[in-house]
């Protein structure tokens, strides 16, 4: 969801006076106004110059807050939706397509969980050049300076085969063109520009031939983790909201969505998926990643997936 200032435009109630009345009670974006007392907020307004107004403004975000709710769809509706729109997208690894069923599909949230160095950004980044050759764009949110072209590059080169170098460079450059990528160090930062993308993809801004299908945040957990410390809820409603924002522009917009977590210990020394149970509902599928040290042979294991009624694992060199 979005900060105050960002809905100024569209709705004419929630103006520099709306807003200021609300930064003064702590309140700066949608999630500061649901995690307020309300009847408070009211009250403090009754008592204020511009009270009527500013009660309008409340009205207004409230069915603001209404309209983000996703309609209802019976099963057929969600059937033609799948065969229709949400097709399935090459990662570039034959191993991991054939562990996601095909590929990375569009509508859905796929995490990739692991410790440092397992091969979860090495994936992400060949799953990038892969549809960015295929003549489509990529979003890569990257958060810990870990984007890195000379890899792009290398993935390109061994995916081109027996041409002349002078097609190989031209192939590269067109899909380093392919991939907007972004530095982007805290959860706001992450909001603001997905909240650009949303606000692009809604106005056609993005060429045709060169249509998002991919959006990549590698980490998740980078951005996250900060927030949740402490016991208030606020960090808690940033992390559902991020997650429900990030599910809403893949199923509107029919695209995958690729993110990354880290790994943190369980009980009895077991790692598990960082974020909590809290998190665990948000992406459709989940893989485990892993590496022997010094060892090339990256192992992956389905923790979760839509179409699996068990887990399935495999084992296999990469070269990630």
């Amino acid at each position: 969801m979005a900060p105050l200032k960002s809905l100024e435009k569209e709705y004419p109630l929630i103006d520099s006076n709306f807003q200021s009345f609300c930064s003064s009670h702590g309140i700066f974006s949608v999630e500061d106004f649901l995690l307020h007392d309300l009847d408070a907020l009211i009250a403090f307004a009754d008592n204020h110059p511009t009270s009527q107004t500013l009660k309008q403004g409340i009205d207004q975000l409230l069915s603001t807050i209404d309209a983000l709710q996703p309609p209802l769809l019976n099963g057929l509706q969600l059937l033609e939706d799948a065969q229709r729109n949400k097709h399935v997208l090459l990662t570039g690894c034959e191993r991991i397509d054939a562990l996601l069923g095909g590929g990375l599909r569009e509508g859905q949230l796929t995490e990739l969980v692991g410790p440092s160095s397992s091969g979860k950004t090495q994936a992400c980044l060949l799953s990038a050049s892969t549809v960015a050759k295929h003549n489509s764009s990529v979003i890569y949110l990257d958060t810990g300076n870990s984007f890195s072209p000379q890899r792009i590059a290398s993935f390109v080169g061994q995916s081109s085969g027996h041409v002349f170098d002078n097609q190989v460079d031209h192939i590269l450059k067109k899909v380093l063109d392919r991939i907007i990528c972004y530095s982007v160090f805290d959860v706001y930062q992450m909001f603001d520009v997905l909240h650009q993308l949303k606000s692009n993809l809604r106005s056609e801004i993005v060429k045709s031939n060169q249509h998002v299908r991919l959006l990549i945040v590698d980490s998740i957990s980078s951005l996250i983790t900060p927030i949740l410390g402490g016991s208030g809820p606020q960090g808690h409603a940033l992390m559902i909201s991020a997650g429900f924002l990030l599910k809403k522009l893949a199923h509107e917009n029919n695209i995958a969505v690729l993110v990354t977590n880290h790994v943190v210990g369980g009980e009895d020394g077991i790692s598990k998926p960082a974020l909590g149970e809290s998190w665990k509902s948000v992406p459709h599928v989940r893989l485990l990643f892993s590496r022997d040290f010094g060892s090339n042979v990256c192992h992956i294991s389905v923790l979760k997936h839509p179409s699996m009624a068990s887990a399935r694992a495999a084992s296999s060199t990469l070269y990630l």
